[in-house]
């Protein structure tokens, strides 16, 4: 079993209406925390350089961030499935891509040991975490997460979808398709010598 298939939950301290810290900077670092936490999930990661939801999907992640905060604030408890929940649930909102990997799992559980942390005036996890966003941004993202999808989906011919997958051909959503061109059959006279055709203009 990983570590991570493990229930964590945390709750409020007594009297508390929810899990938000009395003081300003335990709070920010918290929040800031909880964002390089997000912005340190690879499928997220890949969506958003891919723009997998579209030019604002920077934005969205920044949104994504904000929704786990709002969970703390908003709730005496919260507990890791919650989390992964929500994360799993934004991706799919906010993204069109569904998450199986098992990777929202880890990124969960982290959440609800970082706030543990911040409770006990321990921030090393959020200047790490913070310290490897500063370098990311540095070195800037890697073109590897740039993918390659198998498909292109078309309402008006799925079957041609279907060959390119089958053929193995690798699609790169941000090009433009070229538009497929027919080479015309050749023309044979009666003795079977085959006749030079001149090129035309291409018909509009």
């Amino acid at each position: 079993m990983s570590e991570y298939d493990e229930y964590l939950m945390v709750q409020a301290e007594a009297g508390q209406p929810n899990l938000m810290f009395a003081d300003e900077k335990q709070q920010a670092r918290f929040e800031l925390g909880i964002s390089m936490l997000v912005h340190s999930w690879d499928a997220l990661d890949i969506a958003v350089i891919n723009q997998w939801g579209g030019v604002e999907s920077s934005d969205k992640r920044d949104w994504i961030s904000g929704v786990i905060v709002g969970l703390f604030k908003d709730n005496k408890a919260v507990d890791s499935p919650l989390i992964e929940e929500t994360l799993l649930y934004a991706m799919l909102d906010e993204f069109d891509t569904h998450v199986d990997d098992g990777t929202a799992q880890p990124v969960a559980s982290n959440m609800i040991k970082l706030y543990d942390e911040c409770r006990q005036l321990n921030f090393s996890r959020v200047e790490d975490l913070y310290t490897k966003w500063l370098e990311k941004q540095k070195n800037g993202p890697s073109k590897e997460r740039y993918v390659q999808v198998d498909e292109v989906s078309s309402d008006d011919d799925e079957e041609d979808d279907d060959e390119e997958e089958e053929d193995g051909m690798d699609v790169d959503m941000d090009q433009d398709v070229p538009e497929l061109v027919t080479k015309p059959e050749p023309v044979v006279d009666d003795d079977g010598f085959e006749l030079v055709q001149k090129k035309g203009k291409r018909r509009n």
